[in-house]
C-alpha cells in the first residue's frame, strides 16, 4: 500500500493566511480556495470589496488544478492555442490561470485557486499562499 502526504487543517489556515497576507499588501480584492487532491474545498476566503462570482470561480480554478495535477494556466493555455474540445472536458470549469497545485513529497496533495485580480496576480497570490508551507 502506498502513502502519501495531505493536507491538515493547520495548512489550509497558513496558505489562506499567507495568500491574504499577499493580496492585502498588494491591495487585491479577491477570493482564495484551498482544496484537497480530489478537489474538494477545504477553506476558502473572499476579502471585503471581492466580487461575489470570485467565491465560484476561485474553487474552481483549484479544482481543475488538483485534479489535472498542473495549473490550471495549462488548460487556458491549450484552449487559447485553438483546441477549442478542450471546453467539453468533464468536471474542469476553472480553465483559467490562477489554479496551483500544491506538491508535496512529488505528490499532488491539493491546489489553490484565487480570482478577483488579473489571472498572473492570482496565480502570485496562489503561490505565496502555498510557500508559506515552506515545501
Amino acid at each position: 500500500m502506498k502513502t502519501k502526504p495531505v493536507l491538515s487543517a493547520d495548512d489550509v489556515k497558513k496558505i489562506l493566511a499567507a495568500a491574504e497576507a499577499h493580496a492585502t499588501k498588494n491591495k487585491w480584492a479577491v477570493a482564495i480556495a484551498v482544496v484537497d487532491d480530489g478537489g474538494h474545498l477545504l477553506g476558502m476566503l473572499r476579502l471585503d470589496e471581492a466580487a461575489p462570482v470570485s467565491s465560484h470561480i476561485a474553487p474552481a480554478k483549484a479544482r481543475t488544478a488538483a485534479l489535472g495535477r498542473r495549473e490550471s494556466r495549462a488548460y487556458e493555455e491549450i484552449i487559447n492555442n485553438g483546441r477549442y474540445s478542450f471546453l467539453s472536458a468533464p468536471t474542469l470549469e476553472g480553465m483559467l490561470e490562477g489554479g496551483v497545485p500544491v506538491v508535496a513529497d512529488g505528490q499532488v496533495v491539493g491546489a489553490v485557486g484565487v480570482s478577483g485580480v488579473k489571472s498572473s496576480e492570482d496565480a502570485e497570490i496562489a503561490r505565496a499562499g502555498i510557500a508559506a508551507l515552506g515545501l
